[in-house]
């Protein structure tokens, strides 16, 4: 076991490495990324940390869900939808390593090669590190893509298999980052393929310089940046789990920025006059899945006999201190197309026992509840509210033993279907209602591996959310998720906890860092005035 004074060393010791007049940026982050190569992540954690490496075709404004150019300067779509077609920025180039000094600048093969590297199973790079790409095939990006084009260097044409509304929005996420195709090169003839994950190469504003699990990720400003030098030296993501820990780190100025303050530690923010608190309506979801493909949770009746025994606003209260309302669907309201005119199910445990009754189950049964070991804005304190749905759901009977795993293993094992009842969350990664509904309930993400962790294949949800992304007009796309949402609700996978206030604690000496809709912690122009 490693000891908290030995991560402390650790760290002071890579802090040590750092030239003393270099100006230090320091995140104090929630946990370990389960990789470096933005392909391969799925969490939060993980897309945080490799987001300042790489760079997307197009992304989303700071701060907003707002479209914009990146290293496609332009494009254009045909008008059946299906076609399209970006012209690239020129100059642009890649980092460095020890491994891997770049010839050329980025460019159409280095776009064809990092989507093929997914899409394509007999692409050399496409089983390395696993080759799940759970994210690309959860998207449906498998199916959607026709064809990949060069049509010179510096111009990449895109064919769909049929029109599909989210698609230049999911262009934006991490997963569909531009690697180097030159560095894959490299690595292929000299036998070191993993390194590509290992040893990442992007065009970001931070390179990427070493990561320690258990004690930080450490990134060096890029000169060669396209968009400019950054205006610290280096960018360091401390990786600290503990709430209470990151706290007293920020308020020591050991952090500048810390993610997922405790509720109970808001307070406590706001009155430190070196400290600022930063708030936002969150973009998220927190749940509890059913998988129903275990028993009994394969049984309607089960699953709403559930929804009905937990009390959600006792939750609310105990440990989202009120920084958030109670949910009743899979998507926030903050969200187009939230259908408001769905009905929760009541608090009624009297209700409950009934349907556990007809489900031949009066006496209840034994399971497992499976709880989250991190903190994150949709759920601050798993065990907590772990321990209160325990207890509600004694009430009716159901004898829970609760659960937990290091949190890469766990979501591992949510994904591969092994938790017959867990405590998850989703934050938007793009602002559209697909990001949540395909994404965490549909079909194609039931599968194993996918982030439907329900299990939950619905044809008649199913249909409605492939048919919404595949039409351009919002109002017809929000007729059909709201009867989507309808759906969700009757036949009940998950029970719906909360949509969550986000909040994020900051030294008043940071400048430029703002709070973003989509859960992202960006530093791309962030200073410190030291």
């Amino acid at each position: 076991m490693i000891r908290k004074s030995q991560l402390t060393l650790a760290l002071m010791l890579s802090l040590a490495a750092i030239p003393a007049s270099a100006k230090t940026l320091v995140f104090c982050s929630e946990g370990n990324p389960e990789g470096m190569n933005p392909q391969i992540v799925t969490t939060t954690t993980g897309m945080n940390a490799v987001r300042a490496i790489f760079n997307t075709l197009v992304e989303f404004e700071p701060g907003t869900t707002v479209l914009r150019a990146s290293l496609a300067e332009n494009w254009t779509i045909s008008e059946d939808g299906t076609e399209y077609t970006f012209q690239l920025r020129k100059g642009v180039k890649f980092h460095s390593n020890a491994l891997f000094t770049p010839s050329r600048t980025m460019n159409a093969d280095d776009v064809i090669f990092s989507l093929e590297r997914q899409w394509k199973t007999d692409h050399p790079f496409h089983n390395v590190s696993g080759g799940k790409y759970d994210y690309f095939k959860d998207t449906g990006m498998p199916d959607l893509l026709k064809t990949i084009e060069k049509v010179d260097d510096y111009t990449v044409k895109i064919t769909l298999t049929h029109p599909e509304a989210p698609f230049l929005a999911n262009l934006a996420m991490n997963f569909n980052s531009v690697l180097s195709a030159e560095y894959a090169d490299q690595l292929l003839k000299q036998g070191m393929l993993e390194k590509l994950d290992e040893a990442p190469i992007g065009t970001g504003p931070f390179s990427f310089v070493s990561y320690q699990k258990d004690v930080a990720v450490r990134y060096r400003a890029f000169p060669d940046y396209w968009a400019g030098k950054q205006p610290v030296d280096m960018l360091i993501f401390s990786i600290t789990p503990n709430p209470a820990v990151r706290l007293t780190k920020l308020k020591a100025g050991e952090c500048h920025v810390i993610a997922f303050p405790n509720p109970a530690d808001i307070e406590k923010i706001k009155v430190d006059p070196d400290l600022r608190l930063l708030s936002q309506e969150g973009m998220n979801i927190g749940y509890m899945s059913m998988n129903v493909t275990k028993k009994p949770f394969d049984d309607v009746r089960i699953r709403r006999a559930i929804n009905m025994a937990i009390d959600k606003e006792s939750i609310l209260t105990a440990v989202y201190r009120g920084a958030g309302i109670v949910a009743k669907n899979p998507i926030p309201p903050t969200l187009w197309s939230y259908n408001d005119d769905v009905k929760d199910y009541p608090y009624d445990i009297e209700g409950a026992k009934k349907l556990m009754a007809e489900a031949g189950y009066p006496q209840g049964f034994e399971s497992e509840l499976w709880y989250m070991p991190v903190s994150r804005a949709y759920n601050p304190d798993g065990r907590r509210i772990a321990e209160m749905i325990q207890t509600d759901l004694a009430r009716i009977g159901i004898r829970l033993n609760l659960i937990t795993y290091e949190w890469n293993a766990y979501r591992a094992k949510l994904q591969n279907g092994d938790a017959p009842m867990a405590l998850f969350g989703w934050t938007g990664d793009n602002g559209d209602p697909d990001n949540f509904l395909n994404v965490m309930l549909g079909c194609t993400a039931a599968r194993p591996g996918g982030n439907n962790v329900a299990k939950w294949c619905n044809r008649e949800f199913d249909d409605l959310v492939t048919r919404a992304k595949g039409i351009s007009d919002r109002n017809e796309r929000t007729r059909l998720y709201r009867e989507a949402q309808e759906v969700a609700k009757r036949e009940a996978p998950w029970v719906p906890l909360a949509h969550s206030v986000v909040f994020t604690g900051i030294r008043k000496d940071v400048v430029g860092f703002k709070q973003d809709p989509l859960g992202r912690h960006l530093f791309e122009n962030v200073d410190v005035n030291n």
